[in-house]
């Protein structure tokens, strides 16, 4: 944050003058004492944003700085400078590119730009991503994050999307503070949830709310002195201890060997969050509130991570580590890589999709198991999902976002494809307490030591080196190193911070070993502990041959004694009996050096030889030493020969062979003395000569020596005392068997870790198919599915009674089911064709039972497209084809009904008992009885009664023949005239063939009519 002069706005440069903001000196431009607030709101944001400068005390200054950015059209013209500078007592400004940021003043988004914060300016950009894929929220806060750290504050008000959720993680990560607004208010809520889903946000509240607690926090958080971390009084020292009870009793995890002013610091600031004034005050609020301290932990935890974070790095990764990877494995290998703290997963997958590509250019069949793992258990639930918000789009290429991601429906998020999604498995893990896995080619611990203390970070780095293969790589943060434990790795590449593990001769396997039991439980621990101290392993032994046997025996007899030593004088083998020459050193049994452990009169020339061998590179001999060996000085031929070829030649550290072999004594009577005497008759030249020799040999010693002991300085200064009684402890354990002990307990955790992942895909997978079934099931629909060979996978009930299927028919081919279908036997032929022709296809059919489905065939295709058989459908239509044929039936009485009405002849209806039941407008117009009366009468008042008689004949004949020839006879009309009429008659039967009525069609023939005082006598009574 820079600013001309300090607090004070009147002294703010005009908006665009460029000669004013370059006139600045750069000595000026230092950090602000003000915190600088960013808001981000979409353009419904409005109203949001005016109540929050509307809540703004209008009678003092804030003491900050806002920053504000809104989506915007690129042609749409801004009046949120007009509508802020009616809220607010503040200068606001719409940005121009350069302008520096003052105390006490609003900055406004122009439209069509991307605007950033450096150095105390606000730096505007042409928009890269094209409209409707632009961040310009999340663009700022990272900007912010990364300049003004604890200073920055990020608001996020109504918006749709998920534009400011990286961003609230980058603050969040530098200590900074987070306000959203809370989505009951929101007109949009889309940005909001968002910001909320990551756990990381402070205050969630109405806009009109946000400014008295923005200032509260300000003024607790910024309004005093600010603290010294490093120099805590005793009483803080005391009260950050027991924090770190309660936080281990509340979460299960110790934060007590991190960097205390990193904890210090993120305790100041939830202090800051709930107004609380003393630490002492901070660690009651703590016992009375359980929620806080889970509250603490998560802010602790600094989940701040984003895809291909530092790109310069993973391209580093992609070039240079991961093709190593594969090229030392053959095909069909597996490959072991470790994301240690990978938050919410964007680091792990990451390093997937890398693999994955690697893995096709290489067209080779190898097998990847990626472990990643966090403490953060809600970390790793977001991990395991594969859900992320629509913004990753600024980390991740085009082209990778197509192939490795799907996005949701409503476009505001992305999912992680099954097949990268399966690479990983994803477990909760204690770096500090779990065990390690083991055998990794890969371990990526990014941007967490840096929170850590010294002496843990040399535990973990010592950890790492136990858990990865020779040659292994690590990859760590960009301010990250291995520190003083550079002698267990070699430098791949310094600026990326990835190295490779060196082979290990000092036994810091052991060490790291004794470090993971240290953090077991005391019996587990002391079960360890044992079983390194039983010894190694006793293996079966094949029997030597005859030309083994010679050899063993030729070398007893004739070689000299040796040592295989390092340039430090390490033994790491012995050959022959040495005891003439080397002796156990006194103190504690550590690693045995060969310079220690020299007799008397050895141990000079050894050391100034062993170090002239490790500078030339070449042979190094003293011969005729006169070396003590009890109670008398037996001469000894010494040779040092560096190791340069075969195995030795490809190890890090070089190796030397010491070869002692007794040397003929000069003279025979010479007895045992310490001092060589003057001899009395020798030359005293030649005896000078020799004095000078023994001191340009004993200067040499020394400087060696001097050389020696500054490196063994330099060396015990970076040495952790620790970690030195701990190597000193195991060296003489088997390496072996506490290798195997640290592989069981690894491959615990790992199987652990897989049976929690597979525990949760089975519970998702039984959740899944129970809600299948009862789907299939209630659907009602009876399917089938079936393979490329039409064998039976699996079944609905539905589908039993149609198939005649039972469960032990899974399995069988679908063509040696007996089915109840009529009609219809060509359902394997059928299934066939749609297999081949990837073609569906439907066909109505019956069973035997009277029942009709439509029966349909369609593909089975997997998630990934691909056919694996085909979904036989039947779908009961039973009651469709009845209502189908009762329509038709309806349709067919609705024309008959339209000629009946229109019909000029009278047509009638009759029971077998002679009630009428139809009376068309023929039999109105004929007879002159409406509908309603006729239906009232019996046919027997229309027939005179002296044809009745013939009528019942009638009705007999017509039960049997069913239809009748038309005949003439009479009926009485309503006036009582008699007409003579044509009349055809027909019998009406039902389904069972019974006759239930007559139908007759009555014509008149002429006009002869009957006088109605004749027809009244001829009517029945």
């Amino acid at each position: 944050m820079t600013t001309t002069q300090k607090g004070n706005a009147t002294g703010h440069p005009a908006p665009g003058n460029d000669k004013t903001i370059e006139a600045l000196e750069p000595a000026k431009l230092a950090a602000a004492d003000f915190p600088i607030v960013g808001i981000g709101a979409s353009a419904g944001g409005l109203a949001a944003i005016e109540a929050f400068f509307s809540g703004m005390p209008a009678d003092s200054d804030p003491g900050m700085a806002f920053v504000l950015v809104q989506h915007l059209a690129p042609d749409h013209t801004s009046i949120l400078t007009e509508l802020v500078q009616r809220t607010t007592r503040m200068k606001v400004f719409e940005v121009q590119d350069g302008m520096v940021v003052h105390v006490n003043c609003a900055y406004i988004i122009p439209p069509n730009r991307d605007m950033a914060f450096l150095n105390g300016t606000l730096q505007l950009l042409e928009p890269s991503a094209p409209r409707g894929h632009r961040l310009p929220i999340d663009f700022l806060f990272r900007s912010l994050a990364q300049d003004q750290r604890e200073r920055a504050i990020g608001i996020v008000l109504s918006g749709t999307g998920s534009d400011g959720t990286l961003g609230v993680r980058a603050i969040k990560g530098e200590g900074g503070m987070v306000m959203v607004q809370n989505p009951e208010s929101c007109e949009f809520d889309g940005m909001p949830r968002s910001a909320v889903a990551t756990g990381l946000v402070d205050y969630e509240l109405p806009p009109a709310e946000m400014a008295v607690q923005l200032l509260a926090y300000v003024g607790h958080a910024f309004g005093k002195p600010p603290r010294v971390a490093t120099v805590a009084a005793p009483q803080n020292e005391n009260a950050l201890k027991k924090i770190f009870i309660l936080l281990h009793t509340q979460t299960g995890h110790d934060f007590s060997q991190h960097k205390t002013s990193t904890i210090y610091r993120r305790i100041e600031r939830r202090m800051a969050v709930h107004q609380v004034d003393s630490i002492d005050s901070y660690v009651k609020y703590l016992q009375q509130t359980p929620l806080e301290a889970h509250a603490l932990f998560r802010d602790l935890l600094i989940g701040v991570t984003n895809f291909f974070r530092d790109p310069e790095a993973f391209e580093v990764l992609e070039k240079q580590v991961i093709p190593k990877l594969f090229d030392a494995k053959p095909a069909g290998a597996v490959i072991r890589v470790w994301s240690a703290g990978c938050s919410t997963g964007e680091e792990a997958y990451s390093i997937a999709i890398l693999l994955q590509e690697r893995l096709d250019q290489l067209s080779q069949n190898y097998q990847v198991q990626l472990f990643a793992t966090d403490i953060d258990s809600r970390a790793i639930a977001t991990a395991r999902a594969g859900i992320y918000p629509a913004n990753i789009v600024g980390d991740i290429s085009p082209a990778r976002l197509a192939r490795f991601f799907t996005p949701e429906s409503d476009g505001s998020a992305y999912r992680v494809r099954k097949g990268l999604r399966d690479m990983l498995v994803f477990s909760e893990h204690d770096l500090i307490k779990d065990p390690p896995f083991s055998k990794l080619d890969l371990i990526s611990c990014r941007n967490v030591l840096i929170y850590m203390g010294t002496d843990l970070q040399k535990k973990l780095i010592a950890l790492f080196h136990y858990a990865l293969v020779p040659g292994g790589m690590l990859f760590l943060g960009t301010s990250e190193t291995v520190g003083e434990l550079s002698g267990l790795f070699a430098v791949l590449d310094r600026k990326a911070k990835v190295y490779q593990s060196k082979e290990d001769f000092q036994g810091s396997k052991r060490t790291a070993m004794g470090r993971v039991l240290s953090h077991l439980p005391p019996a587990t621990a002391r079960n360890g502990v044992r079983a390194l101290m039983a010894g190694p392993t006793t293996l079966p032994t094949r029997k030597p041959s005859l030309r083994e046997l010679t050899e063993q025996a030729l070398l007893q007899q004739v070689s000299p004694a040796g040592a295989l030593v390092n340039d430090q004088g390490d033994i790491l083998y012995l050959h022959g009996r040495t005891g003439m020459f080397l002796e156990p050193a006194a103190g504690d049994a550590g690693i045995n050096n060969i310079l220690k452990m020299s007799r008397e009169g050895l141990r000079r020339d050894l050391t100034t030889a062993l170090h002239k061998a490790a500078i030339t590179n070449e042979r190094v001999r003293a011969p005729g030493l006169r070396v003590k060996t009890n109670g008398h000085f037996t001469r000894v031929n010494l040779t040092v020969c560096p190791l340069t070829q075969g195995v030795a030649a490809a190890l890090e550290s070089p190796l030397f062979l010491v070869i002692l072999e007794e040397a003929p004594a000069p003279d025979a009577h010479e007895g045992p003395q310490a001092v060589l005497p003057l001899i009395a008759g020798k030359d005293a030249g030649a005896q000078i000569a020799e004095l000078h020799e023994e001191i340009r040999t004993q200067e040499e010693h020394l400087h060696a020596a001097n050389e020696e002991l500054e490196t063994s300085n330099e060396e015990l200064k970076s040495s952790n005392e620790e970690m030195q009684s701990i190597n000193e402890e195991l060296q003489s354990t088997n390496e072996e068997l506490e290798t195997s002990k640290e592989e069981l307990q690894s491959i615990n955790e790992e199987l652990a870790t897989v049976n929690t992942e597979l525990h949760t895909k089975v519970t998702d997978l039984s959740r899944a198919n129970n809600d299948m079934n009862n789907l299939l099931a209630g659907t009602g629909i009876g399917t089938v599915f079936v393979d490329h060979d039409l064998r039976i996978l699996r079944f609905t009930p539905a589908a039993t009674p149609i198939l005649n299927l039972i469960l032990s028919d899974v399995g069988r081919p679908i063509a040696h089911i007996a089915s109840n279908l009529v009609g219809y036997d060509h359902l394997v032929a059928d299934t066939q064709s749609v297999l081949k022709t990837l073609l569906p296809k439907e066909v109505d059919v019956l069973t035997a039972e009277g029942k009709s489905y439509t029966l349909g065939i369609l593909p089975y295709r997997t998630l990934d497209n691909v056919i694996e058989g085909a979904v036989i459908t039947f779908v009961d239509i039973t009651e469709m084809v009845r209502t189908r044929e009762a329509l038709r039936a309806a349709n067919e009485l609705a024309r008959l009904a339209v000629v009946v009405r229109d019909a000029f002849d009278a047509i009638t209806v009759q029971d077998l008992d002679g009630r009428i039941i139809a009376w068309n407008p023929g039999a109105v117009r004929m007879y002159g009885w409406t509908e309603l009366e006729a239906l009232k009468m019996n046919v027997r008042s229309r027939i005179p009664a002296a044809l009745q008689q013939e009528s019942l004949t009638s009705v007999h004949r017509l039960s049997h023949s069913g239809t009748l020839e038309p005949y003439q006879t009479q009926r009485i009309a309503k006036d009582g005239s008699i007409k003579e009429v044509s009349l055809t008659s027909t019998a009406l039967v039902n389904e069972s063939g019974q006759m239930y009525a007559i139908a007759t069609t009555e014509r008149t023939l002429a006009a002869k009519i009957t006088p109605p005082t004749k027809a009244r006598h001829a009517s029945p009574e």
